[in-house]
Parts: C-alpha cells; structure tokens; sequence
C-alpha cells in the first residue's frame, strides 16, 4: 500500500462525526472533516510516515499532490502538510519545491494549512538560500490574484528569530498596509501584526520604530498584535 493509500486507510476508519461536524463549522470548511484531534492525527500518521519512506523526490511530491489536488476530507491536507515536515525530506525543501509549495498555498487558501506550509516549509527554504527565495518574496508579497501568498511571504520569517532578513521583512510588510491592494483584508492585517509581534521577540526596538515609521498606514489590530506583549 502507498503512503497516501495507508492514510486513506487510516482516516476511514477512525475520527468522530460529531466532533467532524464541530471542526468543519469552525473552520468554515466547504472540505468535511473525519474528526480527530491534533494529537490523535499525529499518533495516526506516526505509522505511515515511518513504513513508507520515498527514497526519490518525485514521488514524495506526487504523493504530496495527490492528497492535497484529490482531496476528500481537510485531514488529508494535514497529512500532506506532516509529509512536507517529516525530518526524513529536509534535504528536499530547496527553491525547486517552491511551485509546489505556491500550488498548495493557491488552493489550500486558507489559515491552518497556509500558515504551517508559510512559517515551516517555505520558511526553512528561504533561510537555508536567502539569495534564491528573496526574490519570490517579494514577488509573491505583491501577487495580484491571492492574499494567501501574500500572507505566506509575510510569515515566510516567523521562526527566524535573529536571522531574520529585516530589510525583507519591511518590504513584505510595507507591500501589504492597509492602502494597498488586500491591505484592508483580516487575515492580511492579522499577518502583518503577527509578523511584527514574533520579531518583537527579537528586536523590539526594530518593531517600534516600524510601527512609527508607517502609523499612518497600519490598521489598529496589526498595531494592537505588533506591539501586543511590548511595554
């Protein structure tokens, strides 16, 4: 049995309607749910992930696509998402995954799949060639046809902590205030705040003088989730 065909398996045997139906109104999910919770879908995915190792790139990325493009319940995007992180494929998350990775934020298109896929995957191919994916950043922080790459380029750095690329950052940032063309959406706002919040951490003094910088043209939530946990 292949890796997508043992989750499959799996899904279909397990999860809770109720608890499914609960997820999808939460989620506002046209996709149903099986229902089960984070940490019984990781233990239910554990056995897969370990038993069906690809030894070749290509079919790692098919079996990606095939449960994200054939998709019949939003677990199977987890599922995709898990394969993306597993460990075993770290050598693989380089600039050539990239259109497979911008195919998934395009129709995943929504916050728990993009985020994950922006701040995990995405965001350890920029880290690890600055020089390859710095462009698409800034290409992908000014797409005209979707807020989700947007979104993406503007979490790409969340878990960069001191190595983030500021000057990037800005730019990403600054490409999507409240002036521009998705700079009004919520989930826009609420990425920029959060982006700003997280490099808080970091460089507080860098945020401040940020949200200064362009007062003018930040929304009240990404100011409010900017300097949430600052004095």
């Amino acid at each position: 049995m292949t890796y997508v065909g043992a989750v499959r398996a799996a899904l279909a045997a397990n999860g809770d309607p109720r608890r499914a139906a609960q997820q999808q109104a939460y989620m506002k999910s046209d996709l149903p749910y099986v229902g089960l919770s984070a940490p019984e879908l990781r233990a239910l995915l554990r056995p897969s992930l370990v038993e069906h190792r690809f030894v070749d790139r290509g079919s790692w990325e098919a079996a990606v696509l095939e449960l994200w493009d054939d998709v019949t319940h939003r677990e199977e995007w987890y599922s995709a998402v898990a394969l993306l992180r597993h460990r075993t494929y770290r050598v693989w998350l380089d600039p050539d995954l990239l259109p497979l990775l911008e195919h998934l934020v395009r129709i995943g298109a929504w916050w728990d799949v993009v985020d994950e896929i922006a701040s995990h995957v995405i965001g350890q191919v920029l880290l690890d060639h600055r020089a390859a994916v710095t462009p698409v950043m800034d290409a992908w922080s000014v797409d005209t046809d979707s807020m989700w790459v947007r979104r993406t380029a503007m979490l790409a750095q969340l878990r960069h902590g001191e190595d983030t690329d500021t000057d990037l950052l800005e730019r990403v940032l600054v490409a999507n205030l409240d002036d521009t063309a998705y700079g009004r959406e919520f989930f826009v706002r609420k990425a920029l705040g959060w982006a700003l919040r997280q490099h808080a951490r970091t460089d507080p003094a860098w945020v401040r003088a940020f949200v200064d910088t362009y007062a003018d043209r930040l929304s009240g939530l990404s100011r409010r989730e900017a300097l949430k946990h600052l004095a």
